[in-house]
């Protein structure tokens, strides 16, 4: 799967990696139904760390369609909320 992070590129990553990505998904739409800035800012952290250590980043040249897209690593609540569906960023 390739998965896009706005702002910084490609990155492709094994499938048997969503359920820990989901997790912390999951943790993420928790914090932002609930408002809660502070753990949002360190889920999201969390979420990009976890894509960055185990996917491979796609070169810079290369243009695949993504599967997912996150938001920047400086994205607010409230634009995350905006790219946000009713399954949350990862696809279950």
């Amino acid at each position: 799967m390739i998965v896009r992070i706005m702002g910084e590129g490609q990155v492709r990553l094994d499938d048997a990696h969503l359920t820990e990505l989901n997790k912390l998904d999951d943790e993420l739409l928790d914090e932002m139904e609930s408002g809660d800035g502070e753990g949002f800012r360190r889920t999201l952290t969390a979420l990009l760390d976890a894509v960055r250590r185990l996917g491979t980043p796609l070169p810079d040249d290369a243009l695949e369609p993504s599967d997912l897209i996150l938001p920047s690593p400086d994205a607010t609540l409230e634009e995350v909320r905006e790219l946000l569906s009713d399954d949350g960023l990862i696809p279950g």
